[in-house]
C-alpha cells in the first residue's frame, strides 16, 4: 500500500513529502522522500515480531539539505563520486564544475541532485517514479538532463532504476547513497562483506583514482570470500590508511544484472545481496561519520555507523580515458539498475 505523509518543510517554504511502499509485517517497507529522491527508511521484520530499520536516516527535512549531511540515502548526480579538479574536457571544451571537497566535485557538487526536490510522476502500491530536470550549466555540467529514478518494492527486494536523457553531450553517473546497518544501530564492524571483484581502483591523497586497476589478492581489499569489516578497516595497508578505512571502487566483472556485493550480520542472520548493471561498486565504510549527526532516533552517528555500497560508473572517468566512458549523447538513454535483496528475518 502506498502512503504519503508530510516530512516538514525547507527554509523557502517548500513542503517535503514522504512516500511509503511495502508489505510489512510480511515483507519490506521502503520510505522515499521527494527531497533528493532519498531513501529515508528501509524496514524489515525482526525475529521477535518487531521491525528493524536497516538504513541510516535523519529526523528532519532541514537535516537532509544541511552541508553536514553525508548524502544519507540520497540519489546523487549528475555524477556520482569524484571528478578531479572540479573540471573535465568534452569535445575540446573544458567544463568547470562547482567544487565541494577541496578542489574536487563530489557527487555532483553542493547543489547536486541530492539537494533538489524531485517530482513524483507515477506511483502505485509498490512503485514510485520521481523526475528531475537539470538545466544546462547546472553545477557547471553541460546540457539539459532529465533524470528519472524508479523504486519498486516486493516482499524481499527493492529495485532501483535510474534513467536519464540529454539535449547536448554531457557526462552522467547516478547512484543511490544509502548507508546500511543490518543490526539497526551500533557500528558495522561485525558485519561480513563479500564483493564480486578481482580488482579495485587505488586512490591518491584526494581520494581520486590513480588510473590503475590493482588486484585485490593478498590485500585487505580481497572480499571475494566474506570477511569481517573490523579485520579490514584498521589495516596498515597504505590505501586503507590513506582513506581511514575503505572508500574505493571495486571493479565488477561482466555486464548485465549480476552480483555485486553481499553484506551479512551474523548475530541477527540478516543479509543484503546487491546486484547491479553498473561497472563498479564503491564501498565506503562510513569512517568520516564523527558523531556530529544525530539520526531520527536521537542516536549520534559515530564512525562506521553504516556502510554504503554505491553501484556506479568509475570515479573521475571524465578525466581518465582508460576508464569506461560516461558520456551521454542526445538520442541515447542512460539506464542503470540495482537490486537490494534482503533475507534472514
Amino acid at each position: 500500500m502506498l502512503v504519503t505523509s508530510p516530512f516538514g518543510a525547507l527554509r523557502d517554504g517548500s513542503r517535503v513529502t514522504a512516500f511509503t511502499l511495502g508489505t510489512l509485517p510480511d515483507g519490506l517497507r521502503l520510505t522515499v522522500l521527494d527531497l533528493g529522491a532519498t531513501v529515508a527508511r528501509l524496514q524489515v521484520p525482526s525475529a521477535d515480531g518487531g521491525v528493524v530499520d536497516v538504513a541510516l536516516g535523519l529526523a528532519a527535512a532541514s537535516d537532509y539539505v544541511a552541508p553536514t549531511n553525508p548524502f544519507l540515502g540520497s540519489t546523487v548526480g549528475r555524477y556520482a563520486n569524484r571528478i578531479a579538479g572540479a573540471r573535465f574536457t568534452l569535445d575540446g571544451t573544458e567544463h568547470r564544475l562547482v567544487a565541494n571537497e577541496g578542489d574536487t566535485c563530489l557527487h555532483g557538487g553542493p547543489g547536486g541532485f541530492h539537494s533538489r526536490q524531485w517530482l513524483a510522476v507515477a506511483a502505485t502500491a509498490d512503485t514510485l517514479e520521481l523526475e528531475l530536470v537539470s538545466p544546462t550549466g547546472d553545477q557547471g555540467f553541460p546540457g539539459e538532463v532529465r533524470a528519472v529514478v524508479r523504486y519498486e518494492v516486493t516482499a524481499d527486494a527493492v529495485t532501483i532504476e535510474h534513467r536519464a536523457v540529454t539535449d547536448a553531450p554531457t557526462v552522467v553517473s547516478l547512484t543511490n547513497h544509502t548507508y546500511f546497518n543490518l543490526a539497526g544501530h551500533g557500528t558495522v564492524d561485525d558485519h561480513l562483506l563479500e564483493v564480486a571483484a578481482d580488482e579495485y581502483l587505488p586512490v591518491d591523497a584526494r581520494s581520486i583514482p590513480t588510473g590503475s586497476r590493482e588486484p585485490v589478492q593478498d590485500s585487505p581489499f580481497d572480499f571475494r570470500e566474506s570477511a569481517e569489516l573490523s579485520t579490514r578497516v584498521g589495516s596498515s595497508h597504505p590505501q586503507v590508511h590513506r582513506t581511514g578505512g575503505i572508500d574505493h571502487a571495486f571493479v565488477l566483472a561482466g555486464d548485465g544484472l549480476r552480483r555485486g556485493a553481499r553484506l551479512t550480520h551474523p548475530s541477527s542472520g540478516r543479509a543484503l545481496e546487491v546486484t547491479t548493471t553498473q561497472p563498479s561498486v564503491q564501498v565506503y565504510t562510513g569512517q568520516k561519520l564523527d558523531g556530529t549527526l544525530v539520526d531520527r532516533a536521537g542516536r549520534r552517528l559515530e564512525a562506521r555507523a553504516g556502510i554504503a555500497l554505491e553501484c556506479q560508473a568509475f570515479p573521475d572517468a571524465p578525466n581518465q580515458p582508460q576508464f569506461p566512458s560516461t558520456v551521454l549523447l542526445p538520442g541515447q538513454e542512460y539506464l542503470a539498475t540495482t537490486v537490494w535483496r534482503l533475507s534472514g528475518w
